[in-house]
């Protein structure tokens, strides 16, 4: 009961000094490592993320887990998590099978319940994402698309202006790989 609110003076300053160290180290390898670490992230950049934390807390936290030990496992992480996005972006198909693909959950006029279920999403979760891009009927959307970052992107119809100047083909492009 006596360890409640404080413990020692020693293991105080080494959780405040090994904060202050893996802190500097998770800035500088993220500034290295590039935007990827911390921009809108998948599936598999989340877990690569979470996995870092959780190291990092550990090695702040367990007196068992010396700083170097922890060191290296943030800095393996970020290096597997720099070669497998590096092979994905030169392979095709190691990309298809590590990240997730875009799935259209509404086109034209129509929700895809197949899809939704799939992907869990609610009409509310739809309903918020067009809130948020300042669309507020499904009349004025061509389709909805689940993005491999777990977004909703809402694609607008064309106005009636555009589809003469065929915006309509520029959908299509972009919505036709999904499909």
């Amino acid at each position: 009961m006596d360890m409640i609110f404080f413990d020692s003076i020693e293991k105080l300053g080494r959780i405040v000094l090994t904060t202050v160290m893996v802190y500097v180290l998770i800035v500088l390898v993220t500034k290295v490592s590039g935007k990827r670490s911390t921009s809108q992230l998948n599936n598999f950049d989340w877990i690569v993320t979470v996995m870092i934390g959780s190291l990092g807390a550990s090695t702040i936290f367990l007196k068992a887990i010396p700083f170097i030990e922890g060191v290296s496992a943030i800095l393996t992480l970020y290096l597997l998590q720099f070669l497998v996005t590096k092979y994905a972006s030169i392979s095709p198909q190691f990309s298809n099978f590590i990240l997730s693909e875009p799935r259209i959950v509404f086109y034209q006029g129509q929700f895809l319940p197949d899809a939704m279920r799939a992907e869990r999403l609610t009409r509310q979760e739809m309903e918020c994402a067009m809130r948020a891009d300042g669309i507020n009927s499904f009349d004025d959307v061509e389709a909805i698309v689940f993005e491999s970052d777990a977004k909703l992107t809402i694609i607008p119809k064309p106005s009636p202006t555009d589809s003469s100047q065929n915006a309509n083909n520029e959908v299509s492009q972009t919505i036709a790989p999904l499909m």
